[in-house]
């Protein structure tokens, strides 16, 4: 199998850092995507059809090239949790999410600029986060700074002490890039992995 060049439709640190650990050489590039909910659309849909679209954005132009899309959604009892941006928003979120499950959708797409196929794959995760006190939440809040994560957290630092359990197949799909399953989808589009 032959090189190709390979990019990842992000600017999401966290993203880069999950892909580095495959090895492989890759450029990001920002999609340019507009994340607009659609009335009526399920979290795991939105999340697969932003997916795509990152793909397909970032790879306008970029003949004989793999772009990678990935998009997550975070959803408590049907109602979606966007990055909360502020402290405040974050401590009713994670207040919220006091012992119960968080679903997060995290889809995936690889497109082969060659021939527009696109290879899929859509993770579910469910997080069940113990009961938190408030002040609990608060030095979380201050130590972590998760205003950039959807549901409020980081799992892969100090947000790992809010949760009772996780369910899933790919712990890296928490964090936004199932690699898992990526390096599948790589390899089912030619690419060497590892």
């Amino acid at each position: 199998m032959t090189a190709r060049r390979l990019v990842l439709g992000s600017t999401s640190r966290y993203r880069a850092q999950l892909l580095e650990r495959l090895g492989l050489d890759f450029e990001q590039r920002a999609p340019g995507t507009e994340e607009r909910e659609l009335a009526g659309e399920a979290p795991a849909m939105r999340a697969m059809r932003l997916a795509i679209a990152k793909a397909s954005d970032a790879g306008a132009g970029m003949p004989d090239t793999l772009v990678i899309g990935s998009d997550q959604v975070a959803e408590l009892d049907g109602t979606l949790l966007e990055k909360p941006g502020s402290a405040a928003v974050a401590q009713q979120q994670l207040a919220a999410c006091s012992g119960r499950t968080v679903s997060f959708h995290t889809a995936l797409c690889v497109l082969d600029t060659r021939d527009a196929r696109q290879h899929t794959h859509l993770d579910l995760t469910r997080v069940h986060f113990r009961q938190l006190q408030p002040a609990e939440i608060a030095r979380y809040i201050e130590r972590e700074q998760p205003l950039d994560c959807a549901g409020s957290f980081k799992c892969e630092g100090l947000g790992i002490s809010l949760f009772e359990r996780i369910e899933n197949s790919d712990p890296t799909a928490l964090i936004g890039l199932p690699l898992i399953a990526l390096a599948q989808l790589l390899r089912d589009a030619g690419l060497s992995v590892p």
